[in-house]
């Protein structure tokens, strides 16, 4: 089929967006390919058409598993089929994934996160699978100058010795000039090429608010603004306060944060999505794949770390192309609290190695303890159990990312799997001899199909509802089957994930990449520095500021943000001035008059706007007093 074909088969549209065609065609030709495509840019089929126009498999890099597992659910809705290996599957999963990948021809999209590519496992069956295309999915996290910088994301070049007549792919939202550069040659690029999408959003309003109460200005905006909304807090405790204030005030809000069940967290985005309420107060863990066109209005109550994602954040605003409103709330406790950042960011080394002796601890990680061994992690729990300052332990956890230690996933909802172990024929033996087990094993095999080939999703409750017996008695006899080596049961999951990307070391023999770590201080440094700049910013056009710092220059003001509407203000109060120092003159040259007199045929006016219009006029030369205290017209009449 050709792209267009593709294109209208699989996602019902006639035509692609705007570089979304030349971009597919550039991959289709064999070139290593850039992408810098906005906030709901349509991304992802700039890498899925030419992935299905090519013959063999698309590898996708990416960092975040709860987007993995979206899209591959997506693709196949749309009856293409999908994989996925990220960290928390079993070592027999991840072997059955990748052993499909090879034998099975249908599978079109293999997705992985970037830890994945160093594994013995993968590096042995990747020389067997025929890859079309390497796609790279927020591929600023290759770059230190990047706001989310991953060094896992490095090891993606070596793809290339491997596979070296495979084109890249990469994509993000959010790249400066110098990510931009950088990612081109941590991914080998053959030749530079780069295909950028204006950052221009020209349905939406940017305004900084200077205010104190940020719970009253936040209400004022959301009793002024129609429609559905978002606000972004920085802490989890502060989405629920504000949601509880927003609902006093007869505001339909809810919260939602990382912290949340997965069944809740799932009716909240639901609930928000379908306009059921109205605005979600949350964390930066709302949003990602969320695309939700009616958006009116998004609120920063905290400033963020920086630009990129601000513009990201902001952007989930006004996707449907109509006016909408990206308000930030700003004072000076913002300005001292994002400089304590720098510090809480880049705490010692000290504390650094005492955080992943304590990780080692609370795993029970021996020393030499083998590499990508994967936890389920709660951090609130850890820094209880240990006494850490959570700030501080986050911190602690990104830098020892940053040393390739360590990966920390986000959270994402895993359902429960099983597969059974045994054959056919085993397995009806094993019937014959456990009549106990016999009616739950059949139950099994009518609910659930391809049991002896994979790993399938099960649901406790819906076993529990035909089996007759309650979901923690079904959970029991699956456990006594694993136990029996019958099958394999894997339990649902809903936490975040840390890898230990290395072999386990003492953490005095920690070795920190100084020079690494100072660069990314004085990027971070840099990055607080220009939202400071923009958040304080009082001449300016703001959207001409942000495209600016995205290195797109020669954009003219927007018109709409709030320093451009004060100027607008400025000038059509300009205008009225100069339409009344005409009146005057004309009045002045017709006959010359006192103040008193010239007054009445102003009386509509502001005696202090008259007054500084005389003052003004005198000074510049055009009028002045004669022996009787009356105006005249001095400058030669035209």
């Amino acid at each position: 089929m050709t792209t267009h074909e593709i294109l209208n088969k699989y996602w019902g549209y006639s035509v692609f967006r705007p570089l979304q065609e030349e971009i597919i065609n550039s991959v289709i030709n064999g070139k290593d390919t850039l992408a810098l495509l906005p906030t709901g840019g349509g991304k992802s089929i700039c890498f899925q058409v030419p992935a299905l126009a090519l013959d063999g498999l698309c590898l996708v890099v990416s960092p975040l598993i709860a987007l993995m597992k979206d899209q591959v659910e997506n693709l196949s809705k749309r009856g293409i089929e999908a994989k996925a290996i990220y960290s928390g599957m079993s070592f027999r999963e991840i072997e059955i994934t990748l052993d499909n990948c090879i034998y099975n021809n249908e599978i079109k999209f293999l997705y992985l996160s970037p830890e994945r590519l160093k594994s013995e496992i993968f590096k042995v069956r990747l020389k067997q699978m025929k890859i079309n295309l390497i796609a790279v999915d927020e591929a600023h996290c290759i770059s230190q100058w990047g706001f989310d910088f991953r060094p896992e994301y490095r090891q993606i070049a070596e793809l290339r010795q491997y596979l070296p007549k495979t084109p890249i792919i990469a994509l993000t939202a959010t790249a400066t000039k110098n990510v931009v550069e950088d990612i081109q040659l941590q991914l080998n690029f053959s030749k530079k090429n780069v295909f950028q999408k204006s950052y221009e959003r020209k349905n939406l309003r940017y305004i900084v608010r200077f205010t104190q109460d940020k719970n009253a200005k936040t209400l004022e905006i959301l009793k002024k603004t129609k429609g559905s909304g978002l606000i972004y807090a920085q802490s989890r405790k502060r989405t629920e306060e504000l949601a509880s204030f927003l609902m006093k005030e007869k505001i339909s809000a809810d919260f939602y944060h990382a912290g949340l069940p997965y069944e809740l967290r799932m009716k909240k985005q639901n609930d928000w999505i379908l306009s059921q309420t109205r605005v979600m107060v949350c964390t930066n863990a709302f949003g990602m794949g969320i695309d939700k066109p009616d958006c009116r209005v998004v609120v920063h109550y905290d400033l963020p770390d920086c630009l990129e994602a601000y513009y990201q954040e902001s952007g989930r605003a006004g996707r449907d192309e109509l006016q909408s409103f990206c308000v930030l709330l700003f004072n000076k406790t913002d300005e001292l609290a994002a400089l304590d950042r720098i510090k809480k960011n880049f705490p010692d080394e000290n504390e650094i190695k005492r955080i992943y002796q304590a990780l080692c601890d609370y795993f029970q990680m021996p020393l030499g303890a083998i590499e990508l061994t994967s936890f389920d992690f709660n951090i609130a729990e850890f820094c209880k159990r240990y006494k850490f300052q959570p700030v501080v332990a986050f911190s602690c956890l990104k830098i020892l990312e940053q040393c390739d230690l360590i990966v920390l996933s986000e959270s994402f909802f895993e359902p429960s799997r099983i597969r059974i172990i045994l054959n056919g024929a085993e397995l009806y033996k094993f019937q014959v001899e456990n009549e106990l087990f016999d009616e739950f094993i059949k139950t099994l095999l009518r609910t659930y199909a391809g049991l002896f080939d994979m790993y399938v999703p099960i649901n406790e409750k819906v076993l529990s509802d035909r089996t007759k017996q309650s979901v923690e008695g079904t959970k029991k006899t699956l456990r006594k089957l694993e136990k029996s080596r019958i099958l394999e049961y894997l339990e649902q999951k809903d936490k975040s994930q840390l890898t230990f990307v290395q072999t386990r070391i003492s953490a005095e023999n920690i070795r920190f990449d100084k020079a690494l770590l100072s660069d990314r201080k004085k990027n971070y440094k840099e990055k607080i520095k220009e939202i400071l700049n923009y958040s304080n910013n009082t001449n300016s056009c703001r959207s001409k500021l942000l495209l600016e710092y995205f290195n797109e220059f020669g954009a003219e003001d927007c018109g709409v943000c709030d320093i451009c509407s004060q100027k607008n203000k400025s000038r059509l109060e300009l205008e009225k001035y100069l339409h009344l120092q005409s009146e005057i003159k004309v009045k002045v040259i017709e006959k010359p008059q006192s103040p008193t007199e010239l007054f009445e045929y102003f009386s509509q006016l502001n005696s202090e706007i008259f007054v500084a219009l005389i003052r003004d006029m005198l000074q510049e030369g055009e009028l002045k007093y004669d022996n009787q205290y009356k105006l005249h017209w001095t400058k030669k009449i035209k």
